[in-house]
C-alpha cells in the first residue's frame, strides 16, 4: 500500500484506466465476456462490462460459482451455506439499488459511454411501454364514458316519453270532464207553463163571461191586463 494519499490516488487513477482499457481490449480482441468492478477507498464504484447488461454476466458467474460451491462444500454445515446465500443476495441487492439510482439519473459518473447508451435504450423502451399503457387506459376510460353517456340519453328519452304520455292522459281527462254536463229537467217547467197559460186563459174567459152577463161591454182601454 502507498502511504501517501496523493500518490495513492494518482496511482489508483492510472491503474484503473489501464485496467479498464485492458478489459475492453480482451473483450473485443478475444470475444470474451468481461465484467470488471472496482471500488475506490471512498466507496466509489467503477465498472466495465462487455455485455450491455452486466447483470447477465453476474448471474452467469453466480450460477457457475454456486455449482462449484455445491460440489466443493457439500460437506459444509447449513450455517455456512446460509452465509454464502446471504452474501449472494446482498450482492444482488446492491446491483439492483445501483440500477435504480442510475434509472433515477444518479451516480452516472462511473458509467462508460456504452453503459450510458444501454441505459438510455432501456429508458426509451420503458417510456414507450408506459405511453402505450397510458393511451390504452385513456381509450378504455373514454369508451366507458361514452357508454355511460349513451345509457343516460336513453334514460332521459324514456322519461320524456313517459312525461308526454302523462300530459296527454291529463288533457284527455280535462276534455271528458268539460263535456260531461248534468242534463236539465224540462218536464216540470213545461207543465208549469202549460198550467199557467191555462189558468190565464180561464180567467180571461171568466171576465168576459161576467161582462157579458152584466149586459155591458167595457171598452178595451178600461180592461186591465191580468199580467199587470
Amino acid at each position: 500500500r502507498i502511504e501517501n494519499k496523493i500518490n495513492r490516488q494518482v496511482t489508483f487513477s492510472k491503474r484503473r484506466s489501464g485496467l479498464l482499457k485492458k478489459a475492453q481490449e480482451i473483450s473485443v480482441l478475444c470475444d470474451a465476456e468481461v465484467a470488471l468492478i472496482i471500488f475506490s477507498t471512498k466507496g466509489k464504484l467503477f465498472e466495465y462490462s462487455s455485455d450491455p447488461c452486466m447483470e447477465r454476466i453476474l448471474e452467469r458467474y453466480e450460477r457457475c460459482s454456486y455449482m462449484e460451491r455445491q460440489l466443493v462444500t457439500s460437506d459444509q454445515s447449513p450455517n455456512e451455506n446460509w452465509v454464502l446465500e446471504h452474501a449472494k443476495l446482498k450482492a444482488r441487492m446492491e446491483v439492483l439499488e445501483r440500477n435504480q439510482r442510475n434509472f433515477m439519473g444518479e451516480d452516472l459518473d462511473g458509467l462508460s459511454l456504452k453503459e450510458l447508451q444501454s441505459l438510455e435504450q432501456q429508458l426509451d423502451s420503458s417510456l414507450k411501454q408506459i405511453r402505450s399503457r397510458k393511451n390504452q387506459v385513456m381509450y378504455e376510460s373514454i369508451s366507458e364514458l361514452q357508454k355511460k353517456d349513451k345509457a343516460l340519453q336513453e334514460h332521459n328519452n324514456l322519461l320524456a316519453k313517459k312525461i308526454k304520455e302523462k300530459e296527454k292522459e291529463l288533457a284527455q281527462e280535462e276534455v271528458q270532464n268539460s263535456v260531461e254536463v248534468t242534463p236539465i229537467e224540462t218536464q216540470p217547467l213545461e207543465s208549469m207553463n202549460a198550467t199557467g197559460s191555462g189558468s190565464l186563459q180561464a180567467n180571461c174567459n171568466e171576465e168576459t163571461a161576467a161582462q157579458t152577463r152584466g149586459g155591458a161591454i167595457l171598452p178595451s182601454w178600461m180592461i186591465r191586463p191580468i199580467n199587470e
